[in-house]
């Protein structure tokens, strides 16, 4: 357990660490490119430590660079070079452990689908009651065989690789990792593969699979890709988390007087969603400088703000999915009402993120009620510390670190551990702006 109380006003600056999602993906093509490739940025975190784990029971060897676990070389071997390695074969199939990592486990089965091996891969208790059939289902359409252990739709997942053709296909929700994982077994089809969403998701896997060397072509929401005979290493640069970021932005937003400097912050329009909405809450943000690059980064000036509610909803889901459980946070703290809708995503995160969200600010003294895939926050209750209840969820354990800087008296977290899924250095790096 940690506590912790209100805070002075935040001052300073900080260096976000390197994009999750990202960092991910370099790794997943980085294995099935052919030669090294280097990774700038990498965010060494138990998600992508997971990720890294699963590619060395295939065969793949990575490397720090002097010791420096962000700067990360990962030795590919092709799209058809990877192998199961002993001792990790059981039962005539390869087994993958993905820990707490959703990503790791639904962009991996794109991958192993087309394999001349069979795998068997699950996470955590967390990862295994997360809904697979959303990528089993398009998988199995291009020919893959894959199967539920349990037979509940979810993992473990036993995968007998098999030959993959091409398909058009409507994903029925705007989801990331679904879209990855039909792109990236993609790669290995008989022939093209289309992607289509009901509103378009972050985009980095398209971005990355470009400079990999793949075919793939984005148009609006929908994006094809075509068979690859291989894939060329690259050099990687990781720009900070957004979806970290969110928690100093939010921070430095709510406690009154803070003047944070956050740098390295990812500004990928498919991920900027928290930007926005604190635009349309009346936040004091200044784009202090920003690049242009691959994935566009920016540094932010964010001032404390006097923030009012608003409604977030449709299309913007997608791009802010992550950031919402702390903008419920800035919900709480703002004049007026927000309300977040059309979010039945959080509901089968790494916790049910509406029901944890509401329980946390409720018990701190916050309105807030609750529907199947929304929110609404009344703002302006004084909150107050309480015992919260994290799930041992990452996003929510940093959301109630965020409140608790407004709230008088204690916060407790039930699990502060947690934060090391995505961000293992979060509240020392809070605690260093409030000195």
């Amino acid at each position: 357990m940690l506590k912790l109380s209100s805070s002075a006003p935040l001052k300073g600056e900080i260096l976000i660490p390197g994009d999750k999602s990202i960092s991910h993906r370099a790794v997943i093509l980085g294995s099935i490119a052919k030669g090294d490739t280097r990774v700038h940025g990498f965010l060494d975190s138990a998600d992508c430590r997971s990720t890294i784990d699963c590619f060395r029971r295939l065969g793949i060897s990575t490397e720090s660079v002097d010791g420096d676990p962000h700067e990360l070389i990962v030795h590919g071997r092709g799209m058809h070079g990877l192998c199961p390695a002993l001792p990790y074969v059981e039962d005539s199939h390869v087994t993958l452990y993905t820990g707490n990592s959703g990503t790791t486990t639904r962009l991996m089965a794109g991958i192993l689908a087309p394999q001349s091996f069979a795998s068997q891969i699950g996470g955590d208790a967390s990862v295994n009651s997360r809904p697979m059939k959303r990528v089993m289902e398009p998988l199995r359409m291009m020919g893959a065989q894959i199967e539920s252990v349990q037979g509940n739709n979810c993992a473990p997942l036993l995968i007998n690789g098999s030959s993959l053709h091409g398909m058009s296909y409507a994903t029925p929700v705007a989801s990331a990792q679904v879209k990855s994982a039909i792109l990236l077994a993609g790669l290995y089809a008989s022939d093209a593969v289309t992607v289509t969403e009901p509103s378009k998701s972050r985009d980095h896997s398209e971005r990355m699979l470009t400079a990999f060397g793949a075919d793939v072509r984005a148009s609006g929401n929908t994006v094809v890709i075509r068979p690859a005979d291989e894939l060329y290493a690259s050099e990687i640069h990781v720009p900070g988390d957004i979806s970290s970021a969110a928690f100093f932005i939010a921070a430095a937003l709510i406690t009154p007087g803070s003047e944070v400097l956050i740098r390295n912050v990812g500004t990928n329009k498919t991920r900027d969603g928290i930007l926005r909405v604190a635009k349309a809450m009346g936040a004091d943000i200044e784009y202090v400088s920003s690049a242009d690059a691959a994935e566009p980064y920016a540094d932010l000036l964010v001032r404390y703000s006097h923030l009012k509610g608003t409604v977030i909803e449709k299309d913007l889901i997608p791009a802010l999915i992550d950031e919402l459980p702390v903008i419920a946070v800035m919900g709480a703290a703002a004049e007026g009402t927000t309300i977040i809708r059309d979010a039945a995503e959080l509901r089968v995160k790494e916790s049910d993120r509406i029901a944890a969200m509401a329980e946390g600010l409720a018990a701190m003294g916050a309105d807030v009620t609750t529907g199947p895939d929304s929110m609404t926050i009344r703002g302006g209750a004084p909150l107050h510390g309480s015992l919260i209840r994290t799930f041992s969820d990452h996003r929510i354990a940093m959301s109630f670190a965020v409140a608790s800087l407004i709230a008088s008296g204690d916060t407790v977290l039930d699990d502060e551990r947690c934060v090391d899924i995505s961000y293992p250095a979060f509240f020392g790096d809070l605690a260093a702006l409030q000195r």
